[in-house]
């Protein structure tokens, strides 16, 4: 099941025990572009500091009541460790953090969430064999620097194809099982009369932070003659395999094996 981030935000979080607080926000790396936290905003149970909740320790997603419930007590998110309003998430923050729950950490190996490729360890162990053979190696390799970003900050990023711009990132689409980031969503109608369409992470060439765009290997009339995206609507994988075939791209559930 694909989400719209938009439409989870707001969305309250439940814990073991009670209220944790609504979803504000969702901060994704810019090397697997897949969710690393979710936001609370915990009102004034714990004020003056960012409440981050990994995808490892999530439940389910429960659209009916609006309800994302995780798998932790009140306590055990008050006593984590503390990250101020103000302050990025940097690495010693998360080393801490993850240390802490005694969580694998996501960037500990080749895959998406480090050993496999769900943030769950007891979802699937895909990878686990091959993450064995190549251990010794990838405990002496350099760490991967990759940064973290909110959903909301991207949004309005330009999308720049090979001949121009295209329009503007207003959403993103995440998967329920792994988190990841599957589609950026598009809104061309400021340079056309245009539409939403989707495009995948797996096709941007390079980001340009600085810049606020978002490069990808695709002329402009490809993109404008893409299936059309309407907001709410269903992506089911005969929706995604149809725009894989239009682009003449593999679908990530060929790579990953779903």
């Amino acid at each position: 099941m694909l989400y719209e981030a938009n439409h989870l935000r707001g969305y309250d979080l439940t814990g073991i025990d009670g209220a944790i607080g609504k979803v504000r926000e969702f901060y994704f790396d810019d090397r697997f572009w897949t969710v690393r936290y979710l936001a609370s905003d915990s009102g004034d149970w714990l004020e003056g500091r960012q409440v981050l909740l990994s995808p490892r320790a999530l439940v389910c997603v429960d659209p009916a009541v609006r309800c994302i419930r995780m798998d932790l007590a009140r306590k055990q998110i008050e006593d984590s460790p503390h990250l101020s309003d103000e302050m990025p998430i940097d690495r010693q923050f998360e080393d801490d953090y993850h240390g802490y729950y005694g969580w694998e950490k996501y960037w500990s190996g080749p895959y998406m969430w480090g050993v496999g490729d769900y943030p769950s360890a007891a979802a699937s162990p895909y990878h686990a064999f091959e993450f064995t053979e190549q251990k010794s190696e990838l405990e002496n390799r350099t760490p991967w620097g990759s940064s973290l970003h909110g959903t909301h900050d991207v949004s309005g990023h330009r999308i720049q194809a090979l001949d121009g711009e295209i329009g503007h990132v207003v959403d993103f689409l995440l998967d329920e099982e792994t988190w990841a980031i599957r589609y950026l969503v598009v809104d061309t109608r400021n340079l056309w009369p245009g539409k939403r369409i989707l495009i995948a992470p797996r096709w941007i060439d390079r980001v340009s932070w600085s810049e606020t765009k978002v490069f990808v290997d695709l002329p402009r009339e490809t993109i404008r003659n893409a299936p059309e995206y309407t907001d709410g609507c269903p992506v089911d994988r005969t929706y995604e395999a149809a725009l894989h075939d239009y682009y003449r791209r593999q679908g990530y559930w060929v790579d990953e094996g779903k």
